[in-house]
C-alpha cells in the first residue's frame, strides 16, 4: 500500500480519496483554504450523462462573440492581454469542429456512464446521504434556432446510445404539474440524475475523516522538491513532507500549480454564478436547462437552485451582479408564475470551473514524473465526473487494468 498526497480538496480531490482509501492506501488531502467554498458547493448538482458535446464546439466562437458584448449574457470572455488566455483562445477555435465532437462524444459519454453507476453505487451503500434522485433532465427552448439545435442534440444522443425524448409544450407541462411553463417545447434525458452538492461534500468529507484519510485545510503547497524523473517532497510553510504518490487536484489553479513543475496543463476558469430560494411551496419536479438563457434549474428538496453563465475572467471570484441579473431575468420567460427577485450580494454563490480548450477533462499520470498524476479540468462537470474520476485515479495508482481507454484524457497532450 502506499502513502499518497492529494493536494486539493474539492470534488476531485476527495472521490479520488474515496476510493484510493478503500483500495487501502494511506491518504492526505491539502486544501489552501477551509473548503467551504469549493466550486462544487453551489453547482446545479447535475449527473449528466447527456452531457457528451464538449464545450469546444461548433457555434460556440460565433455564440462567444456575439455574448461577449452583453453584461447579461451566458457566456462572457473579459477582454485581457493575457498570452495564456490567448493561447487557450487558440487551441479552443482549433477544436471547435464537428470533428472532435464527434470524436469526444464516445468518451464523455462512456465516462458519464461510469460517474452514474458509481453514484448508484455509492447511493446503495448508503455510507452517507447526498440527496441522490434519477429524475431526468429537461432541457427547454424558445427559440426556433434552438429547437433545431436541441433536437439535432437528441439524435446525437440517441445514435450514441444515450437516450433523449423531443416534447411537446404539453409534454412539458406534463412533467411538472405544480408549475407553469412556458416554452415551445423541450427534450427529455430520462438517464439523467441529480444530487445536494453542499450535502455531497461535506458528508463525504466526514465519512473520509471516520476512514483514516487526513484533510488539512488551509494547507498551501508552496513548491515541490524534484529529481530526475519523480517528485520527492512537497514544501507547505514551514514543513518538508514526502509521499509515494502525488495527485494534482487543484480545479482552475492547476495551469498555474504545474507550471511550478515546468509542466504546460492549458486552463482557464469559467466562473459560474447560483442563487437558493429555500421553501419553495411549488417547486419543479425535474432538474431543468433553459437554454436560451444557459440557466440551470435544479430542485433541492424544498429549495430551488438557479445557476449559470460562463465568465472567462482569470482567477477573479468578485461578484458581477449583471450576470445574476441575467439569470434572475430568464426565468420568467419560462415559468411566468415565479417572481423571483435579484438576491443581495450575499447569496450569491460563485465558483470557478477548471476549463480546457477541448472540454475533455485532464486524467492521467505525468511521463515526466512518474510518482504525478493529474485529475482537474472538468470545466461544469466537476460533480457529475467526480466519482469516474477517483475511481479512474485509483486503477493508476494501484496499477490495475483501467476500466476504460483514457489516452485522449492525457494530461500533457498539449505538450
Amino acid at each position: 500500500m502506499k502513502n499518497i498526497a492529494i493536494i486539493g480538496g474539492g470534488i476531485i480531490g476527495l472521490s479520488t480519496a474515496y476510493y484510493l482509501q478503500k483500495a487501502g492506501h494511506t491518504v492526505m488531502v491539502f486544501d489552501k483554504g477551509n473548503m467551504d467554498d469549493t466550486c462544487s458547493i453551489g453547482n446545479a448538482g447535475m449527473v449528466v450523462p447527456s452531457h457528451i458535446v464538449p464545450l469546444a464546439a461548433p457555434g460556440m466562437i460565433a455564440k462567444g462573440i456575439r455574448w461577449m458584448f452583453n453584461s447579461k449574457s451566458p457566456f462572457y470572455v473579459r477582454p485581457r492581454l493575457n498570452g495564456d488566455l490567448i493561447k487557450w483562445g487558440l487551441k479552443f477555435y482549433a477544436h471547435a469542429n464537428e470533428k472532435h465532437v464527434q470524436r469526444s462524444a464516445p468518451l464523455l459519454k462512456e465516462i458519464s456512464m461510469l460517474s452514474k453507476q458509481l453514484f448508484r453505487e455509492m447511493n446503495s451503500a448508503k455510507e452517507f446521504d447526498f440527496g441522490y434522485q434519477e429524475k431526468g433532465l429537461l432541457m427547454l427552448f424558445q427559440t426556433a434556432e434552438t429547437e433545431k439545435e436541441e433536437i439535432e442534440a437528441a439524435h446525437l444522443a440517441n445514435h450514441h446510445g444515450v437516450e433523449a425524448h423531443v416534447l411537446t409544450p404539453a409534454d412539458v407541462q406534463a412533467l411538472e404539474p405544480d408549475v407553469r411553463v412556458t416554452a415551445r417545447g423541450g427534450v427529455i434525458f430520462p438517464g439523467d440524475a441529480h444530487l445536494i452538492p453542499q450535502l455531497l461534500v461535506s458528508n463525504l468529507v466526514e465519512h473520509l475523516k471516520k476512514n483514516g484519510v487526513k484533510i488539512l485545510t488551509h494547507h498551501d503547497v508552496s513548491d515541490f522538491v524534484t529529481g530526475e524523473k519523480s517528485i520527492e517532497r512537497i514544501t507547505i510553510g514551514d514543513k518538508v513532507l514526502e509521499f509515494d504518490e502525488y495527485v494534482i487536484a487543484t480545479g482552475a489553479w492547476s495551469g498555474l500549480f504545474c507550471s511550478k513543475l515546468d509542466l504546460d496543463l492549458p486552463m482557464q476558469s469559467g466562473k459560474g454564478y447560483s442563487f437558493t430560494l429555500p421553501n419553495v411551496k411549488k417547486n419543479i419536479q425535474v432538474p431543468t436547462l433553459l437554454l436560451e438563457g444557459r440557466v440551470a434549474v435544479t430542485p433541492m428538496g424544498n429549495a430551488l437552485r438557479f445557476g449559470g453563465t460562463m465568465e472567462i475572467n482569470g482567477t477573479d471570484r468578485s461578484v458581477n451582479m449583471n450576470r445574476v441579473k441575467g439569470i434572475v431575468e430568464t426565468i420568467p420567460k419560462y415559468y411566468p408564475d415565479m417572481n423571483v427577485a435579484v438576491p443581495d450580494v450575499r447569496e450569491v454563490w460563485n465558483g470557478l470551473r477548471p476549463c480546457s480548450p477541448d472540454g475533455l477533462p485532464y486524467i492521467g499520470r505525468s511521463s515526466r514524473f512518474k510518482n504525478l498524476i493529474i485529475a482537474t479540468g472538468h470545466s461544469m462537470m466537476g460533480v457529475s465526473l467526480a466519482p469516474a474520476t477517483g475511481k479512474l485515479v485509483s486503477e493508476i495508482v494501484n496499477e490495475k487494468n483501467l476500466t476504460m481507454n483514457i489516452a485522449a484524457f492525457n494530461p500533457e497532450r498539449f505538450n
